[in-house]
């Protein structure tokens, strides 16, 4: 069954699609977990699978969570969170999903259900070779450092603040991510099963990084923020309705662009429970219990 799926790497070391079977005819959920961490992101086009379908899928690789901390699933599906660009489903900044918890998602599934016509890309960076990049002296600096990663309601639905977000939902969103503690992650994060490092921080959620000056955590935070994000780090992926993409959410970041004006983007996405990170150093993940960490 594995071999009936073709695989194109889409760069010379990071992403593939995958083609010539049908996610409904079954597959391999070892092979494709296999796959999904030899290649970090993966492309399944033409697929045009139902929601019950895609939380089946979702389920093969794990454990479903809920949608998301601050905002409503599918009513039917509740593991599935729905992104339409007209109604606040917007998230134009570099982020890895949910790493305001303590133990972030493994991996997402998104559907792509309605597309621009033009426009409406998704960006996913490979933060494992961004970390294999860094000079050694970097590494080394890193290793060992801890960032506060808060949510951040209003900015991470479109950056500015997008107007299709009402200001009820605004205000909702806004109460209920007051109820989530700030959590302390690695600044980089041993992958589980590979035993890569990788990069561990994101413009969406990482607040800043424990034990430097404001100037310092800033400055390491941007210049960590402009390394990861080149374009020799990046795949960037144009949607065609019925497209299925798989991340491993350990060890990338994504960016949806915002460069559709007015034109329908309807996704949904599904996101896989994950574990607990832990540094090169032993250091875990935990909640910032001292609210002089939580505080920036």
């Amino acid at each position: 069954m594995k071999s009936d799926w073709t695989v194109t790497p889409l760069t010379g070391y990071f992403g593939a699609s995958l083609t010539g079977r049908r996610i409904t005819d079954g597959f391999d959920t070892g092979w494709l977990l296999s796959k999904l961490e030899e290649h970090l992101f993966l492309v399944l086009p033409d697929q045009h699978i139902t929601h019950a379908e895609q939380v089946a899928l979702a389920r093969e690789l794990g454990e479903p969570t809920p949608a998301h901390s601050t905002t409503p699933g599918h009513p039917d599906f509740p593991e599935i969170l729905v992104l339409e660009g007209d109604k606040g489903g917007k998230n134009a900044r570099w982020h890895t999903d949910v790493t305001f918890m303590v133990t972030p998602p493994t991996a997402s599934v998104l559907v792509a259900d309605v597309v621009p016509v033009a426009g409406g890309d998704t960006l996913w960076a490979d933060t494992c070779t961004a970390y294999d990049r860094l000079s050694e002296p970097l590494r080394r600096a890193v290793d060992g450092l801890e960032a506060v990663h808060i949510i951040t309601p209003l900015a991470y639905w479109g950056e500015p603040a997008d107007a299709g977000q009402q200001r009820d939902d605004a205000l909702r969103q806004w109460n209920d991510a007051k109820k989530i503690q700030p959590v302390i992650h690695p600044v980089v994060r041993v992958h589980p099963a590979t035993g890569r490092p990788a990069l561990f921080v994101s413009p969406g959620f990482t607040s800043h990084i424990l034990g430097l000056s404001h100037t310092e955590s800033d400055g390491l935070l941007a210049l960590l923020y402009a390394h990861m994000t080149q374009p020799e780090f990046f795949v960037r992926h144009r949607y065609q309705a019925g497209d299925v993409v798989i991340w491993d959410n350990r060890a990338t970041t994504n960016y949806a662009t915002d460069d559709y004006g007015a034109s329908e983007r309807k996704m949904r996405r599904v996101t896989v429970r994950g574990d607990r990170p832990v540094g090169p150093t032993g250091i875990e993940s935990r909640i910032a219990e001292n609210p002089f960490d939580a505080v920036r």
